[in-house]
């Protein structure tokens, strides 16, 4: 029993840096211009969907 705890609780905290690493990326994207988003297969429409968190630093 104490290694599916564990387990589990690994797995959440990785899925939560995963979600944290994609909403950095698509806040990172949203900086380039429509252009260079049309020419990586994305928009910002798309980039707002799957949420993007701009970061100052």
């Amino acid at each position: 029993m104490a290694n599916s705890f564990f387990r589990n609780a690994f797995d959440r905290v990785v899925a939560a840096r995963e979600r944290q690493a994609n909403r950095y990326v698509n806040g990172a994207l949203m900086y380039l211009d429509d252009d260079s988003l049309k020419a990586l297969g994305t928009s910002r429409e798309e980039l707002n969907r799957k949420g993007a968190t701009r970061y100052v630093f």
